[in-house]
């Protein structure tokens, strides 16, 4: 799968990720696509090399696994810039 396969994801999986898990996020909508690429990655990385599942090509299975890392990735970025007053 091509680097501008994984991007189409991500950005599917970014605004997925966005849809799943609303609210207020510092940097808006090109930082939840950001994370959502970014979470592609990282869900690919996970499924093929820690658990052995090769996600290849554009289909339902690789935005579910890219939707997945960028729900997590988007987490912990919540975490990591959450504001106390």
């Amino acid at each position: 799968m091509g680097i501008l396969s994984w991007i189409i994801v991500g950005l599917i999986a970014g605004l997925l990720a966005k849809f799943i898990m609303p609210g207020p996020d510092p940097g808006g909508i090109i930082v939840t696509i950001l994370i959502g690429i970014v979470g592609a990655f990282i869900g690919g990385f996970i499924t093929s090399n820690l658990i052995g599942v090769g996600v290849t090509g554009l289909n339902i299975s690789t935005i579910l696994v890219a939707t997945l890392g960028a729900i997590i990735l988007l987490a912990i970025y919540r975490a990591l810039t959450r504001r106390t007053v």
